[in-house]
């Protein structure tokens, strides 16, 4: 009774552990549960413990009531008909689940993560043997769909709402992508045109992207929500909310891409349909076909005869493959001093190097669209975003880690973000902000949305944060929860592992992360799967 009343009480708290947190019990919830910092949820999980003495109790009386029934049930013989029992629904989960999982049925394999310690089998190897399964077939099923274990989401929590002048709002936009341009490359030298035009707009000096992730980046900067919930938004065929109020006012619609949006994100989720009138870049070389992708939105630009308004959006890739190098101006040579300390730094500079070449490429491309945004006095009323997916590494954290998606530190995570907003003066923003704020930013000052940022994003509206700070930014994906402080970066996998790293990066051994701001991180990671209330 011992063990099954301790069995009990386990239960109890891995269920109320996922109510809370969306995790099973793990060394993330135990710390947390442990944790002596004061909260409601340390509070409300002392009081499960009531329930012990009356598991116990009730163990008793059945226990008692059994021994008292015995000879009467031994001779009704029902243990193999019980056991028969168990065991067909055992084998029956097991090939249902089978089953589900190769032909990827989303109902049956979501279910999964609602219960703990569930390691349901898989048989794809075996029927594809036996011509059960097609191999080819499930795989292109699995990538038009994505991932099926995820969850319903609910994007937007509830209809949105506009002002009664929302009509008049008919700004345009343009949203530049120059894909893994790190937060220092906003620098004078390296990019003097974005740097001079940064000086004349809005710069946010803390920005991070919502992932090191190319694809979960652009997921946050579109849909304003978390990497997380990327899976679940696009098994769900869910569009970003911005594209979908751009498209109810007749927006005119012109995306421009250097490979042609070979990214899985834009066709399955962000973009699909407004694809199929996109211009395709036939060009061997990057750094040309960022010219071409630049070049047609010029002449795309010189086409509005302002009948109606337009979103535009261009993603440049040449700092992406600056290995590749190019036909360019290279202003930045490596330095082949013999005093140097190592040859990792010297493969570090001369590789920085062809970075910042990339980068200055990509700034004269800039150059000229400011140029032509300019003189074809469309400035005025048009909304320019510059910024970038993910920054890039090269190993200055000293952990072996060189470009992105292998760590969260800030040359990863941090990005520029250049807005001109007509409106506004010049300024320079301190305060962390997030590619999560864009959305809530463009819905509220472009297109006049009434319903509170929280109904549809993660984010809060760039030009509020100087007024009340935020003390930590969300990024991560599906694998990863990362919460990023100015004093400390804490990742916690989706095991429930979870490492402490100081501003510089370094891991921190003994460092223990904050339960008050992870259980609000938490909360927003689940928040567009459950009421609020919950």
């Amino acid at each position: 009774m011992l063990v099954a009343t301790g069995s009990m009480t386990v239960l109890l708290l891995d269920i109320y552990a996922y109510e809370t947190l969306h995790l099973h019990l793990n060394p993330l919830v135990w710390e947390l549960l442990l944790s002596g910092e004061k909260s409601d949820m340390n509070a409300h999980w002392q009081y499960l413990f009531i329930m012990v003495p009356a598991i116990f109790l009730l163990e008793l009386i059945m226990s008692e009531w059994v021994w008292r029934k015995l000879r009467k049930l031994s001779r009704k013989r029902i243990g193999v008909p019980v056991a028969t029992v168990f065991a067909v629904c055992f084998i029956s989960s097991h090939l249902i689940y089978i089953w589900s999982d190769a032909y990827l049925y989303s109902p049956v394999t979501a279910q999964r993560s609602n219960f703990p310690v569930s390691y349901p089998m898989t048989a794809k190897s075996f029927m594809e043997k036996y011509g059960l399964l097609d191999r080819q077939e499930y795989q292109r099923r699995k990538d038009e769909v994505g991932e099926q274990e995820s969850e319903v989401i609910r994007y937007p929590l509830e209809k949105l709402s506009f002002s009664a002048d929302a009509a008049n709002h008919n700004q345009n936009l343009l949203v530049v992508m120059v894909e893994s341009l790190r937060a220092d490359m906003l620098d004078p030298v390296v990019m003097p045109n974005l740097d001079n035009f940064a000086d004349s707009n809005i710069k946010f000096e803390n920005h991070f992207s919502s992932s090191n992730d190319a694809m979960a980046g652009i997921f946050g900067l579109f849909y304003g929500l978390p990497g997380s919930y990327a899976t679940s938004a696009r098994t769900e065929a869910l569009s970003p909310l911005l594209l979908e109020t751009l498209e109810q006012r007749n927006y005119r619609f012109g995306l421009f891409s250097a490979d042609n949006f070979d990214n899985p994100i834009y066709y399955q989720s962000v973009f699909g349909k407004h694809l199929k009138d996109a211009p395709e870049i036939k060009a061997n070389d990057v750094w040309v076909a960022d010219h071409i992708a630049t070049d047609d939105l010029e002449k795309w630009l010189k086409e509005d005869d302002n009948s109606q308004p337009w979103f535009a959006y261009l993603e440049l890739k040449s700092v992406t493959d600056y290995e590749q190098g190019g036909d360019y101006e290279r202003p930045f040579q490596p330095s082949l001093d013999n005093d140097m300390a190592s040859v990792g730094e010297h493969t570090a500079l001369v590789l920085k190097n062809s970075y910042n070449n990339a980068a200055y490429y990509v700034d004269t491309l800039l150059g000229e669209l400011f140029d032509s945004l300019e003189a074809n006095g469309q400035l005025k009323n048009t909304i320019v975003v510059i910024t970038s997916n993910h920054g890039t590494e090269f190993n200055e954290t000293g952990s072996n880690s060189w470009g992105a998606n292998t760590n969260y530190s800030k040359y990863q995570l941090q990005v520029p973000m250049v807005i001109h907003w007509p409106s506004q003066q010049p300024q320079t923003v301190s305060a962390y902000s997030s590619h999560l704020d864009v959305v809530p930013t463009l819905m509220e000052s472009m297109l006049a949305v009434d319903s509170p940022a929280s109904n549809y994003t993660s984010g809060r509206n760039l030009f509020e944060i100087s007024e009340k700070p935020r003390k930590w930014v969300i990024a991560g994906d599906s694998r990863d929860i990362v919460v990023v402080q100015p004093d400390k970066t804490t990742v916690v996998d989706k095991f429930g592992n979870y490492r402490v790293y100081d501003s510089n990066y370094k891991l921190q051994p003994e460092g223990k992360p904050q339960l008050s701001v992870l259980m609000q991180v938490m909360h927003e990671l689940k928040r567009f799967y459950y009421p609020e209330d919950n």
